[in-house]
């Protein structure tokens, strides 16, 4: 779904990111990667294809849109090291002709050269980009830019017919401020209260929709 934001056209994708066509540019919020192999060390039986089905994701968005500068807002590694960040450093170098930026997050408590052995460019709290501030957690005073964030894995509730309801990730835009849903398939929702006049996107089987 095509959207107008700040005099930018922006694509918003089923696949839970958001494109900027003109530039080429794919913004991707929350991966968690690594994050099943976390909880398994911690003894709660997650299942690896967790894991797979992200990286799965995330390449085929990539061959799909092949774009020239890729934007993680932030937490793309849930914890420490392991094994799953050599899966992604092998992914990433298969992809050279991409620019990868990468805002931290609060989860993202690598090592430095593990960044830079992959190829990220590492950017400390916020980055300026044709008009919007983008982050990982929301910027407050963000003076003339449009903050888009993650960070809040942002999801909404339907309620249906016979008490029925479903949550659903979404995208939710603000007067001054976007955030995009959590990339990465494990992980939670928090439920979004828009008020009037914003403008949210659900995401249900593999379309965007406007719901407000």
């Amino acid at each position: 779904m095509i959207i107008e934001l700040q005099g930018q056209r922006l694509e918003l994708l089923a696949q839970k990111a958001l494109f900027f066509p003109e530039f080429r540019c794919l913004v991707v919020s929350d991966l968690h990667l690594g994050k099943a192999s976390h909880f398994r060390k911690a003894g709660i039986p997650v299942p690896s294809e967790v894991y797979d089905r992200n990286i799965e994701s995330l390449v085929k968005l990539m061959q799909w849109k092949r774009p020239k500068k890729v934007f993680f807002l932030g937490d793309l590694f849930h914890s420490v090291y392991n094994k799953e960040w050599s899966y992604f450093q092998n992914v990433i170098e298969q992809f050279p002709q991409i620019d990868f930026q990468l805002i931290l997050g609060n989860h993202d408590i690598l090592d430095r050269r593990h960044y830079s052995d992959c190829g990220l460019s590492v950017i400390e709290e916020s980055c300026e980009y044709h008009g919007f501030l983008l982050s990982h957690e929301p910027i407050e005073h963000s003076q003339h830019l449009y903050n888009l964030y993650g960070h809040l894995h942002p999801g909404v509730r339907l309620n249906g017919r016979g008490k029925q309801a479903l949550r659903l990730p979404c995208f939710h835009f603000m007067a001054q401020s976007g955030v995009l849903p959590a990339f990465g398939k494990f992980t939670g929702l928090a439920i979004q209260k828009p008020k009037q006049g914003e403008q949210v996107y659900v995401i249900a089987e593999n379309e965007v929709i406007c719901v407000s």
